[in-house]
């Protein structure tokens, strides 16, 4: 997806992880997932560069579909669909 595409996305959950160091926004996306029904969107907020790594890993690993990802005043914008 691109960025305007990502950016008009409706996500079902937001994940406001500015400010925190790894791992702490992987683990509140690992946590707040469980909030999110099968096919919906989860929005990730992070200052951490790592997390633009970490996320798209994860999700990967656990099935989840990473939808794309970008950089804007100074934090990373990561979007995943549940599976």
């Amino acid at each position: 997806m691109n960025i305007e595409e990502l950016k008009n996305l409706e996500a079902a959950k937001l994940i406001d992880a500015r400010g925190t160091a790894c791992p702490g926004p992987l683990l509140a996306v690992k946590q707040a997932i469980a909030d999110v029904s099968s096919g919906g969107v989860m929005k990730v907020l992070s200052s951490d560069p790592g997390t633009k790594r970490d996320v798209p890993r994860w999700a990967n690993k656990q099935g989840h579909e990473y939808l794309g990802d970008f950089e804007e005043d100074g934090y990373f914008t990561i979007f995943l669909k549940k599976s």
